[in-house]
């Protein structure tokens, strides 16, 4: 490895380097606003170096990762997104009283694990990147001990994302049995000089999306969500909906373009049936929901259904429509969970519907902010995720994709209800509210202005995207 990998490896140092630090600054001594600051200062480090210096320096570090634009762009999302979710955890782990600190060794290993995905473009990479991800999840998920189904939605994500890591490996085998590499450009090179696809390689494949549709709560791969965003922490819960799945969206968009796998009708028609189960199953079971964290996790499942439909779309204008949506989403997810973590206090989440009856009179500014997440996910003029809506809509047309346009449409509408029913029990005046805790001054200034930032944002990109969307063209 030469000093060049090492520096286009920075973005990994850094953050590898600061959980070194915070775990000897724990060894120490205890201190959650000092264990705060480190991670806040090592991820704007790292996010001013990839802004700064990778998006100049574009870089393959054989055989295993690829700089590329699309991977630095994806690597200052993750980053900034960690950021958020952090910021957001300062507030909602300052009330309690379990240990804090270790929290944060976790959560930059799992962006760190995240970030290795955007950037493998081999097997090898791949799966240790997925790993790091994923058994940091198993911890964070769990960290609140004290609360029963905290530890339940833990030990369910094991099980299941262990299950789900076997048929990833069991394919990636098969694949390799087969060509011989575990490179994807390799892999792609190998099918196009046998004219077609082995049955060989063709199951390898089928078990590698049973584990990728897994990692991105899919139907019929999504039964672990609901459980396990209800019992996580709230920050925790954002980070999963936004940085896990975003991270395997980007690895997704990789692998499938360097495999050139729109030439074959068995993966599109595969990948179709998913995007509508998941557009249709998601929001009919989110309109059951009296539960926001439930709520939350089928409507993440059916907005995954409408990025497969950019996906699917393929060509340089659905990719673009994958990651301006994915941005959107990002925006109002991490929007929508920040106020839930907000409101929740020390014994429990503010994740039941009666918990925000009323809010508007309690705490206006609050209700406004989350409304207009919930907007946004809806799809309504003027927000970002309508502007995602949009793009991701012409996608498919412009590939002739009329089934999965019009299925999105109809989804849209049935979603825009579950979103207006918490929207009116905020506004509703027939009951007292919930009694909400005094926050610390900080803690206050610090949620205050996450949340102003996000809100910012939202209506920033939905009002003027063309900034955004020459961004994104500029990295592909």
């Amino acid at each position: 490895m030469t000093i060049y990998d090492m520096i286009s490896l920075a973005p990994l140092w850094i953050l590898s380097s600061a959980a070194i630090l915070i775990f000897f600054s724990i060894s120490i001594k205890r201190n959650h606003k000092v264990i705060f600051v480190i991670t806040v200062l090592s991820l704007m480090a790292d996010f001013a170096f990839v802004s700064t210096y990778s998006i100049h320096h574009l870089h393959s570090i054989e055989p295993l990762l690829v700089i590329d634009g699309f991977g630095v762009f994806n690597i200052g999302l993750i980053l900034l997104t960690t950021l958020v979710v952090t910021l957001i955890s300062y507030a909602y782990f300052e009330q309690r009283e379990e240990r804090k600190e270790e929290y944060y060794i976790l959560m930059i290993l799992a962006a760190l694990g995240a970030i290795m995905l955007v950037i493998s473009k081999h097997f090898v990479s791949l799966f240790l990147g997925l790993e790091i991800l994923s058994v940091s999840l198993y911890a964070l998920i769990a960290y609140l001990r004290k609360r029963e189904r905290s530890d339940e939605a833990g030990i369910k994500y094991l099980i299941l994302a262990a299950f789900s890591s076997a048929f990833l490996l069991f394919g990636m085998a098969l694949v390799y049995a087969t060509t011989g590499s575990m490179e994807f450009a390799g892999i792609a090179a190998w099918i196009t000089r046998a004219h077609e696809m082995p049955v060989m390689v063709i199951t390898g494949f089928g078990m590698m999306i049973v584990g990728i549709g897994f990692k991105l709560g899919i139907v019929p791969f999504h039964m672990w969500a609901p459980d396990v965003y209800e019992g996580s922490p709230a920050p925790v819960t954002a980070f999963i909906a936004t940085v896990s799945k975003g991270g395997m969206i980007a690895l997704l968009v990789r692998f499938f373009n360097t495999l050139n796998g729109y030439q074959y009708t068995t993966f599109m028609l595969v990948f179709t049936i998913l995007a509508i189960a998941s557009m249709f199953i998601g929001n009919i079971l989110a309109l059951r929901q009296n539960n926001v964290k439930r709520l939350l996790a089928y409507s993440s499942i059916a907005h995954l259904g409408y990025v497969l439909v950019a996906f699917l779309a393929g060509e340089k204008l659905g990719m673009e429509a994958v990651i301006f949506y994915l941005v959107a989403y990002f925006i109002t997810t991490l929007g929508a969970f920040g106020i839930l973590a907000t409101l929740s206090d020390k014994d429990r989440d503010a994740e039941l519907l009666e918990d925000y009856r009323g809010l508007l009179w309690k705490r206006p500014l609050t209700a406004i902010v989350f409304s207009a997440m919930l907007l946004s996910l809806a799809g309504i003029p003027l927000t970002a995720g309508f502007v995602g809506k949009f793009y991701v809509i012409a996608a498919g047309i412009h590939t002739h994709r009329w089934l999965l346009v019009i299925i999105l449409v109809i989804n849209s509408v049935i979603g825009l209800y579950y979103y207006i029913k918490l929207i009116a029990v905020m506004f509703d005046q027939k009951q007292e509210p919930r009694p909400l805790q005094d926050l610390h001054p900080l803690v206050y200034i610090v949620s205050s202005v996450t949340m102003a930032i996000l809100v910012l944002s939202l209506f920033w990109i939905g009002v003027n995207p063309e900034g955004m969307m020459t961004l994104i063209r500029s990295v592909l």
